[in-house]
């Protein structure tokens, strides 16, 4: 699978991330999934702490589809383009996947 449909994997649900995750492990690894992969776990992990404050919940859900939505166009054109205001934190915190 190249580097490009594994971004794009990642995008789907958390099953596709852990599927890309898994084929981008070892001599298949590529900088652009990886890329992905740590900002997809990122937007994962923001929707479920949005989703445990009730007051916030659905403006956090609305928020993260709109960043999704502008990850997985960066992916779909086989760029690597930072989710606004977090894709840096996301990039630094998770650079050891």
């Amino acid at each position: 699978m190249d580097d490009k449909t594994k971004s794009i994997v990642a995008h789907i649900t958390l099953i596709g991330w852990i599927v890309a995750l898994v084929l981008n492990q070892g001599d298949n690894k590529t900088e652009l999934a990886s890329f992905y992969i740590r900002q997809m776990l990122g937007l994962i992990l923001l929707s479920i702490a949005g989703s445990l404050i009730p007051i916030l919940n659905l403006f956090m859900w609305i928020i993260v589809l709109v960043l999704w939505v502008l990850s997985l166009i960066g992916a779909i054109n086989n760029e690597k383009k930072l989710t606004p205001y977090v894709g840096e934190y996301f990039q630094d915190w998770f650079k050891g996947l």
